[in-house]
């Protein structure tokens, strides 16, 4: 079996970002005049880490832009970002963890603004969203935030219930990006049973508003410790989602691959007439950044019907 399909192709001297920094994870990253910034999770740091890339696969020397919180009891650990561009700055909305013995722990999100995508300000000592709904148990985390121009709110795609992997997508909406409405009908993306690779848990996604559908990248876990990355699609992306026939579109790697064990974390961007999608890879430890590449802009779903 291949590690990818519908069309994908991982790069060949993948991983692109790790190595000497150690576990480097879940990102979100923005197209530039000059090319890509992006912003993963750089867990030795317990923080948010910036680097900048012309191609997507020569990325600067890392720095980290958003570091733990001790004044808090919430952010001891902070990763997952999601960046935005506003007319008023960038917006971040992130993880914030206090992690427990044998997996346990709690998880919040947070917000931070900055004038310039780089200086950082937290804009409360409080979490934008916890958990408290039971499917949420003790986790929400992994935030994607789009700005919903005619609605005239931000949309949260997050994931929640457990700590050391989330269960389930659910959604909530906002119009400062602070004070967030969860969705009534809550998750409204949940695994596949009948699908293997993806029976255990979904979550981690990234969602793209192509034509008149929003595109969704997620995670799919066979089990805790093994997964693999799927795209499914929804009119109104909450409800109805089809999963692409291929599924999933990018498997772990073979033998003594890098990315042997599972893959986790999709993010793609649509650069210089392809699509750009990283992910984590890892076998064993650490997790690394790794690419993979789609040529054109069809994800190749079926025709519409």
């Amino acid at each position: 079996m291949t590690d990818t399909r519908a069309g994908w192709v991982k790069y060949p001297n993948n991983p692109v970002l790790g190595g000497e920094f150690g576990t480097v994870f879940d990102l979100s990253a923005l197209t530039t005049p000059d090319g890509i910034d992006m912003w993963f999770s750089w867990r030795p740091r317990k923080s948010i880490a910036y680097t900048f890339s012309q191609d997507g696969v020569h990325w600067s020397e890392p720095q980290i832009e958003l570091g733990p919180n001790e004044a808090t009891d919430w952010e001891k650990d902070i990763n997952r970002p999601s960046v935005l561009s506003r007319p008023d700055g960038y917006h971040m909305w992130y993880t914030g963890q206090v992690q427990g013995p044998n997996r346990t722990g709690r998880s919040w999100i947070g917000h931070a603004s900055s004038p310039d995508g780089h200086v950082w300000a937290r804009t409360s000592d409080e979490p934008v969203m916890s958990p408290e709904l039971a499917w949420e148990n003790v986790a929400v985390m992994c935030p994607h935030v789009l700005w919903d121009e005619e609605a005239g709110h931000y949309c949260m795609w997050y994931s929640a219930g457990d700590q050391y992997e989330p269960n389930a997508i659910g959604y909530a909406t906002s119009h400062d990006g602070l004070r967030w409405e969860k969705y009534s009908g809550n998750p409204i993306f949940v695994p596949d049973t009948d699908l293997e690779w993806e029976q255990h848990k979904v979550t981690a996604c990234q969602v793209i508003p192509q034509g008149d559908w929003y595109v969704m990248f997620y995670i799919g876990f066979r089990d805790e410790d093994h997964a693999q990355i799927g795209i499914a699609r929804s009119r109104d992306g909450l409800h109805n989602w089809q999963r692409h026939p291929e599924n999933p579109i990018i498997r772990p790697g073979h033998g003594e691959a890098w990315d042997a064990d599972a893959v986790y974390k999709p993010f793609a961007l649509f650069h210089n007439g392809r699509w750009l999608l990283w992910f984590n890879g890892r076998r064993g430890l650490p997790e690394q950044l790794g690419l993979a590449i789609l040529e054109g802009e069809d994800f190749g779903f079926p025709e519409d019907d």
